[in-house]
């Protein structure tokens, strides 16, 4: 395993090739017992391999995929679109009715504050023009008041 120098040349090695052993148990175990159905028994199956030895055994059934279920004749992208388009129908008939109900409320507002204007513009006419010519008006007579020396004669 060591490089052997010959001469001035480059060190050569030696090439030691391993073959793997096969490892055999000491004592053979029992193979485990298959369960078997009573009513069908499971067909023999004996391979040769590239060695020569023969290899025996069950044969594996190969799996059967489970059945897929049917399918259905809409898409679901389908279905899920329609019923949306129901709900924003349903959505768009209810905000109709919210719009017509705030337009009929702010009309009302509107005519509430014109019915007030009119009244309360009525009520300052009749102050203002009905009680100056039936002669209830209070008469304030104002003098000359005079100032002298920080007293008041009035």
């Amino acid at each position: 395993m060591y490089p052997e120098r010959t001469g001035n040349g480059p060190a050569v090695r030696a090439v030691e090739v391993h073959q793997p052993t096969p490892i055999t148990p000491a004592v053979p175990y029992p193979a485990p017992p298959v369960p078997v159905q009573p009513h069908a028994v499971p067909a023999v199956a004996s391979v040769v391999l590239p060695d020569g030895r023969v290899v025996t055994g069950y044969a594996i059934p190969a799996a059967q995929p489970e059945p897929v279920a049917a399918k259905l004749a809409v898409s679901r992208t389908a279905v899920n679109v329609a019923l949306g388009g129901v709900g924003f129908l349903a959505v768009c008939g209810g905000l109709l009715m919210l719009t017509a109900f705030v337009t009929a409320l702010a009309a009302l507002a509107a005519q509430l504050i014109t019915l007030a204007a009119v009244i309360f513009g009525g009520w300052i006419a009749v102050q203002m023009l009905g009680s100056n010519r039936h002669g209830a008006a209070t008469t304030v007579n104002i003098r000359k008041a005079v100032i002298k020396r920080n007293k008041f004669y009035g």
